[in-house]
C-alpha cells in the first residue's frame, strides 16, 4: 500500500512545470539578445564553447532535483507495520450532580462550574483509564459510556448543564446505580466511581446503593461541594440574569448546605474516600493518585497498521542531482578555438 502522509504538500508539484516554463522562455529570451546583439555568425563563433546541451542537461537535473524534493517532504510511505499497543487503567464513573443546587455561589463561579473545571482536570491526567460520565438531578442519565476517547467525555462534560435534566432533586441513590450498569458485571475489581455532588439527596437510599456498588467492587469516592451552613439557590432570567432566589411554596428562600455525613457514609461502605472540594482543586489529583496505586487491567489492545516511511532514497538522488548541476560546466574544452580574423 503506497500513499503520502503530507499529500497536502503535493500541490507544490506545481512548480515543476513552471520551472520547465520558465527555462524555455529564458533560453529564446537569450537567443533573440543574442541576435540583436550582433551577427548570428560572428556570435556562434564567439560562443563555440558554450555548450547548449550542458545547459540543458544541468536545468533537467535541476528540475528533477525540485520535484524529488517536493515529493521527499511530502513523506511517500509504504507497507505497512503491525504494532501491538496495550493500555492498562480503571473503569471510572463520574457522577455529576446537574441539580438546581449546584448554583449556588458558595464557590466561584458555582458549584457546578467548579466540578466541570476539577472533572477536565482529571481528563488531563488519565494515563489509559477508560472514563465515563453520569448526569443526575431528579433522576440519572448515562451520558457518556466508558471509553477511552478523552475528547468525545470532554464534549459530553461540557455539555451538561442543569437543564439537562428537567426532573428536580438530587437522587444519589439512582446515580450510584445508573453507574454501575456501566460497568462489566462479570468483574469485582479495576471499577472507580467518583461521586460530585453536595451531597443533598431527596429521594432514594444512596446507603443502599452503596452497598450494591460494594458487592460489584465498585470504589466510591465522593467529592463534596459547597458549605455546611447552608446558601440560597439563585435563579435567572431567559436572558441569563440573576432574578432572585429559589422559594418554596411558603414563599421561604431554600437554603441547599453541604451534606457531607452522607458522603463519608458511601465513601466509607466501598472502601473509598471522601473529600470536600477545596479552592486548590487537590482532591481529584489526590484520588488519581489512589487510583494510580490499584492493580491495573488491560483495558484493549488493539493492532495498527503503521505506514513505513520511504523518503530517504528520494532525498539522495535529489542531492546528486543538486550537486550533479552543480558541478556540471556550461562550457566545453575545444582542441582548436577561433582566434578571429587576425592570428599572430
Amino acid at each position: 500500500m503506497f500513499r503520502f502522509a503530507f499529500s497536502q504538500l503535493l500541490y507544490l508539484l506545481g512548480l515543476v512545470p513552471a520551472l520547465i516554463l520558465f527555462f524555455i522562455w529564458a533560453f529564446r529570451e537569450k537567443k533573440r539578445a543574442m541576435a540583436r546583439f550582433g551577427n548570428p555568425e560572428l556570435m556562434a563563433k564567439l560562443t563555440v564553447t558554450v555548450s547548449r546541451k550542458r545547459q540543458i542537461w544541468k536545468r533537467v537535473f535541476l528540475v528533477s532535483a525540485v520535484l524529488l524534493l517536493i515529493l521527499a517532504i511530502a513523506r511517500p510511505q509504504f507497507g505497512t507495520r503491525l504494532r501491538t499497543v496495550k493500555r492498562e487503567g480503571q473503569d471510572i464513573m463520574i457522577a455529576l450532580d446537574v441539580s438546581l443546587s449546584m448554583l449556588a455561589e458558595d464557590i466561584k463561579p458555582n458549584r457546578l462550574d467548579k466540578a466541570r473545571h476539577e472533572i477536565s482536570s482529571l481528563f488531563e491526567k488519565l494515563q489509559g483509564d477508560r472514563i465515563g460520565l453520569t448526569a443526575f438531578a431528579g433522576q440519572a442519565f448515562v451520558q457518556c459510556p466508558l471509553t477511552l476517547d478523552y475528547g468525545a467525555a470532554a464534549m459530553f462534560l461540557n455539555a451538561v448543564d442543569t437543564d439537562l435534566i428537567p426532573v428536580p432533586g438530587t437522587a444519589i441513590a439512582d446515580a450510584i446505580e445508573r453507574s454501575l450498569t456501566a460497568f462489566d458485571e462479570k468483574e469485582r475489581k479495576h471499577k472507580v466511581l467518583l461521586l460530585i455532588t453536595d451531597g443533598e439527596d431527596h429521594v432514594g437510599k444512596p446507603l443502599e446503593a452503596a452497598q450494591k456498588a460494594a458487592e460489584q467492587g465498585v470504589v466510591i469516592y465522593c467529592v463534596g461541594l459547597g458549605s455546611r451552613e447552608g446558601v440560597p439557590i439563585p435563579v435567572f432570567d431567559a436572558a441569563g440574569r440573576r432574578s432572585g432566589f429559589k422559594k418554596d411554596e411558603n414563599g421561604e428562600v431554600v437554603m441547599t448546605k453541604l451534606d457531607e455525613l452522607t458522603l463519608e457514609k458511601i465513601a466509607l461502605e466501598t472502601g473509598g474516600k471522601y473529600f470536600r472540594a477545596s479552592p486548590g482543586e487537590a482532591e481529584l489529583d489526590r484520588i488519581y493518585d489512589d487510583i494510580l496505586t490499584m492493580e491495573k487491567k488491560s483495558l484493549s489492545s488493539r493492532k495498527f497498521a503503521q505506514f513505513e516511511d520511504r523518503f530517504q532514497a528520494l532525498l539522495v538522488i535529489a542531492v546528486v542531482l543538486l550537486a550533479g548541476e552543480l558541478f556540471i560546466p556550461e562550457r566545453r574544452r575545444l582542441k582548436r578555438t577561433w582566434k578571429g580574423r587576425f592570428t599572430v
